[in-house]
C-alpha cells in the first residue's frame, strides 16, 4: 500500500533528482577518466573509481525510492544488507580516493622531482585495488543486521530505524567517525594546507594555474565536509542519546544527513573540471550539445504547432 506523504515525498523526489543527475554525469566521468588513464594520467585511475564507486550506489538508490513509495521493505534482509553495505562503501572509497587525488597533487606541486613512482598509473592502480579491499573489510567488521533491517508481523524496514547502539555498534561508529572521516580531513587539511605554501612561493607557477588547483583543493574539501560531515556526527550523536524520544526525532535528521551525503554522488564531473586545463571546456561543451539538442526539440515542436495551427485556419 502507498505510505506517501509530507514526510518521505520530499525524500523520493530528492533521490529521483539524485539518480537522474548521478548515472549520466558519472558515466561521462567513466569515460573522461578512461582517456585520462590512456594517456598515462594517474588521476584517471582515482577519478575512474570514484565514478564507478558513485554509479554502483547511484543504481542501487532505486531500491530506496521503491521503499519511500511503498512505506515498507519488500526486498528481504539480505538485500537490506547489501543495500546498506553499498552506502557506506560509497562513502569510504569516496573519502580514500579524494585523499589519495589530494595527496597526488601536493607530491606534484610540493615534490615534483622525488616520489615520482607514486604518481604512475600502475600506482595509482595498485593503491585503488587496496582501498577496494579495505572498504570491503571494514565494512564486513562493521555493518550488522541488527542496525540495518527491521521486520515484525505486519512491515519490515532498512535502515530506518535510530534504536540505542549496543556496545559493539558504539565501537564501529567511532571507528567510522575517526577512520573514515577524521583521518581523510586531516590528509585533505595537511594537503591544502602545504600546496597553497608551495604555490604561493612558487613564482613560476602560473596565476591560471594556481586558481586550478587551489579550486580542486577546495572541491575537495567541501565534498568531504559538506557531504560526510553530518552523517558523521549524527553517528556519534547515537552513541551519546539513548532515549527513545530523542531518537525518534533525531531518525529524520539522521535521514537528511543520509540524503546530504548522496550528493557526494555529483561530484565527479566538478573534480574533473578542475583536474586538467581542458577539462573545463570539454564540460562545458558537452553541456552545450545537450542544450543545442533541447533547443533543436523545442523548436521542432513550435513549428509543428505553428503548422496546426495554419492548417486549421485553412479549414476554417
Amino acid at each position: 500500500m502507498n505510505k506517501l506523504n509530507s514526510y518521505t515525498l520530499p525524500f523520493l523526489f530528492f533521490y529521483l533528482a539524485i539518480i537522474i543527475t548521478a548515472i549520466p554525469s558519472n558515466i561521462f566521468s567513466l569515460y573522461v577518466s578512461w582517456q585520462h588513464i590512456r594517456q598515462k594520467n594517474e588521476l584517471g585511475v582515482y577519478l575512474f573509481n570514484l565514478a564507478l564507486s558513485d554509479l554502483i550506489f547511484t543504481i542501487g538508490l532505486s531500491l530506496w525510492l521503491d521503499f519511500l513509495w511503498n512505506g515498507v521493505w519488500a526486498h528481504g534482509g539480505y538485500v537490506c544488507v547489501l543495500s546498506v553495505y553499498s552506502l557506506f562503501t560509497n562513502f569510504y572509497t569516496s573519502d580514500a580516493l579524494l585523499c589519495c587525488i589530494a595527496i597526488d597533487r601536493y607530491l606534484a606541486v610540493v615534490h615534483p622531482l622525488k616520489y615520482t613512482f607514486l604518481r604512475k598509473v600502475s600506482t595509482a592502480t595498485a593503491v585503488s585495488v587496496v582501498i577496494w579491499v579495505l572498504v570491503v573489510c571494514f565494512n564486513a567488521t562493521t555493518i550488522s543486521w541488527e542496525d540495518s533491517y527491521s521486520e515484525n508481523n505486519e512491515f519490515s524496514l532498512c535502515f530506518d530505524t535510530f534504536i540505542p547502539l549496543s556496545e559493539n555498534l558504539a565501537r564501529a561508529n567511532v571507528a567510522r567517525f575517526i577512520l573514515g572521516f577524521i583521518v581523510p580531513v586531516l590528509l585533505l587539511v595537511f594537503s591544502t594546507w602545504r600546496i597553497c605554501v608551495a604555490v604561493k612561493s612558487n613564482q613560476a607557477t602560473e596565476e591560471q594555474e594556481r586558481r586550478r588547483i587551489s579550486k580542486l583543493l577546495t572541491v575537495i574539501l567541501l565534498s568531504l565536509l559538506f557531504c560526510f560531515g553530518p552523517t558523521h556526527v549524527m553517528m556519534l550523536l547515537r552513541i551519546v542519546v539513548n532515549d527513545c524520544w530523542t531518537n525518534a526525532w533525531l531518525l529524520y535528521i539522521y535521514k537528511i544527513s543520509i540524503a546530504i551525503s548522496s550528493l557526494n554522488c555529483l561530484a565527479d564531473p566538478l573534480l574533473y573540471c578542475f583536474i586538467t586545463k581542458m577539462g573545463k571546456a570539454n564540460v562545458k561543451q558537452v553541456v552545450l550539445f545537450i542544450r543545442g539538442l533541447f533547443k533543436q526539440h523545442f523548436r521542432r515542436k513550435v513549428r509543428e504547432k505553428e503548422g496546426e495551427t495554419r492548417a486549421h485556419v485553412s479549414i476554417d
